[in-house]
C-alpha cells in the first residue's frame, strides 16, 4: 500500500516519511541523519580561507579589506560571543582612516557559523549585490571581511566608514537539512549599541534549495532604498515589495552582468 507521505518528500527538505524498522529508523534514514549531522559540524568549524575569497574579490575588480576581531580561535568563538562583535584595535585604526568620505552602503562578509557556506555562495551573491546596488546608484566602500564575527559587528564597522546602512553577509547557523545557507542583514544608521530590533534579515540563500543571489540581492537593494528614505530599519520597516519589482530588477540584473561581462 503507498504510503501518501512519501509523495510529500518532494516539497520538503524537512525529515518527514522516513519509514522505520522495528522501533527505529530505517539503515538509509539513520545513515542521512548521520551525515546531515556530520555536515552541520563541519561547517560550524571549517576554517573560512579568508585570503582566498580576498583574491576572489580582486579578480571581481573589487576592493577586499580584510579585518579582525579579539577571537583566536574556533573554539573560542564558539565559547564568546562578545568577542566576535567586536574589532580588534588594529582594525578599528585602520577602518578610521577610511571615514573621511560618507558611503551608503559598508558591505561586510563574515563566515559566523557556517564557513562552508561562505565558501560555496559567498562570492556570488556578492557580486550579484553589488551589481544591484551599482545599478542604482548606491556608494559601496570597499567589501570588509572578517573571519569569526557576529552579525553585531556591521555596527562599529558601519560606524567607522561613517556608512548611512551596513549590510553584512554571514554564514547561518546550519540545520539538518541546511549546512551551507547564508544570511543578511541590514541596518540603518549603524553603531555600537544597536539591537537586533532595529535590523532587517534575509536568510537562506543558497539556490538552487533556498533563496536565489538575485532574489536575494533586489530583496535588499528594495529594503536598502526603503531604509534611506524612511530613516529606519528593522520591526519598522515592512517588506512590502511589488512582485512586478522582482522581474523588473532581474531583467536589470542581467544586464548589468551582460555589462560587466563585456568590460572584462
Amino acid at each position: 500500500m503507498t504510503d501518501p507521505w512519501f509523495t510529500l518528500r518532494q516539497f520538503t527538505q524537512a525529515r518527514i516519511a522516513q519509514g522505520r524498522a522495528g522501533c527505529s529508523l530505517p539503515t538509509s534514514a539513520l545513515l542521512d541523519f548521520q551525515l546531515a549531522h556530520a555536515s552541520a559540524r563541519d561547517a560550524v568549524h571549517h576554517a573560512w580561507d579568508i585570503a582566498g575569497f580576498a583574491g576572489g574579490l580582486e579578480q571581481l575588480g573589487l576592493e577586499p579589506l580584510i579585518l579582525a576581531t579579539p577571537v583566536v580561535s574556533r573554539e573560542q568563538y564558539l565559547q564568546r560571543p562578545d568577542l566576535g562583535r567586536r574589532l580588534a584595535q588594529s582594525s578599528r585604526e585602520s577602518l578610521a582612516t577610511r571615514a573621511s568620505q560618507t558611503i551608503d552602503i559598508a558591505l561586510i562578509v563574515c563566515n559566523g557559523l557556517s564557513s562552508t557556506a561562505v565558501d560555496a555562495h559567498g562570492l556570488a551573491l556578492l557580486q550579484t549585490v553589488v551589481a544591484v546596488y551599482t545599478e542604482r546608484g548606491l556608494r559601496i566602500g570597499p567589501i570588509c571581511l572578517v573571519a569569526n564575527a557576529r552579525v553585531a559587528l556591521a555596527d562599529e564597522i558601519g560606524a567607522l566608514l561613517n556608512a548611512r546602512l551596513a549590510v553584512i553577509i554571514v554564514g547561518e547557523r546550519p540545520g539538518l537539512s541546511a549546512a551551507d545557507s547564508l544570511g543578511m542583514y541590514l541596518t540603518y544608521a549603524p553603531k555600537p549599541g544597536n539591537t537586533d530590533a532595529e535590523r532587517n534579515c534575509i536568510s537562506n540563500i543558497r539556490p538552487p534549495a533556498g533563496l536565489s543571489f538575485s532574489a536575494a540581492a533586489i530583496k535588499m537593494a528594495y529594503l536598502s532604498e526603503q531604509a534611506l528614505r524612511c530613516g529606519f530599519s528593522g520591526v519598522a520597516l515592512k517588506d512590502d515589495m511589488p512582485e512586478r519589482l522582482t522581474e523588473t530588477g532581474d531583467v536589470a540584473l542581467q544586464k548589468c552582468k551582460i555589462g560587466s561581462e563585456s568590460a572584462l
